[in-house]
């Protein structure tokens, strides 16, 4: 029996997005815009709803291995937790987390635009000698356009960075695009960086084994000038609850 707290209805939402926060985090548990863009789009998670994208991605120096759970519990907030784990050069890992905020002013519609804001922190989870804890700061404005009936999608991201581990600013930028072939299968393409270094660019494949729900997904990629050193290879998966923060 439900205790007096939890009969209200708020209680019971704050109660369940708790329970769908460590499902989505919990080791047990197989599993920025959606995967595998790193430019993110002026979507958010379903209403009341919860999803986790993770992937690994293979580079030079090792594997590392990222996990974004967000949950969208009042149907314009979207909440991300997110924690990836790096090599660290000397064959062990080191471990950060990010804390992201995001909420659209204008929904993407098909043959429209969208555009929104999101906000978030780094933080280091393992400190290296003389490195503070604190990692960065960021913020950046999403915009999406629909061409075709949304046969091709556009994004673009505008946005700063305070980086204290380089105890510097930087502009930062993304610009990408989803070309859909069928409603299950897409190719996307991107660049993105910031203004005090070469660019990124990267290319992949969207495949929905289950619409809506289960996504999986493959990128390679690379920084400009530097395709032999900088080069890396993603596979993904995201996962998408049906609405049940209510």
């Amino acid at each position: 029996m439900l205790t007096p707290l939890l009969r209200t209805p708020g209680a019971r939402r704050l109660l369940a997005l708790g329970a769908c926060c460590f499902l989505l985090v919990s080791p047990g548990l197989t599993a920025r815009a959606a995967r595998p863009l790193i430019t993110d789009d002026a979507r958010i998670t379903d209403a009341h709803a919860c999803q986790i994208e993770t992937w690994r991605k293979s580079t030079r120096a090792g594997q590392e291995f990222w996990a974004f759970p967000a949950c969208n519990p009042t149907g314009n907030l979207e909440l991300t937790l997110g924690a990836n784990e790096l090599p660290d050069g000397t064959g062990s890992h080191t471990r950060d987390y990010v804390l992201q905020g995001k909420t659209l002013f204008h929904a993407l519609e098909s043959g429209g635009y969208g555009w929104g804001l999101a906000a978030g922190v780094m933080r280091h989870g393992d400190l290296a000698p003389g490195q503070a804890r604190h990692a960065a700061t960021y913020f950046y404005v999403p915009v999406s356009a629909s061409f075709r009936n949304d046969q091709v999608i556009v994004h673009l991201n505008l946005g700063a960075q305070d980086n204290r581990d380089a105890r510097e600013r930087a502009l930062t930028y993304g610009l990408g695009s989803e070309i859909n072939f069928s409603p299950r299968f897409a190719l996307i393409a991107e660049m993105f960086g910031d203004h005090r270094t070469q660019p990124f660019y990267q290319a992949g494949i969207r495949f929905w084994v289950v619409p809506g729900r289960f996504q999986v997904d493959a990128t390679h990629g690379a920084r400009a000038g530097d395709y032999g050193g900088s080069r890396w290879w993603t596979v993904g998966v995201r996962l998408i609850s049906p609405a049940f923060l209510k």
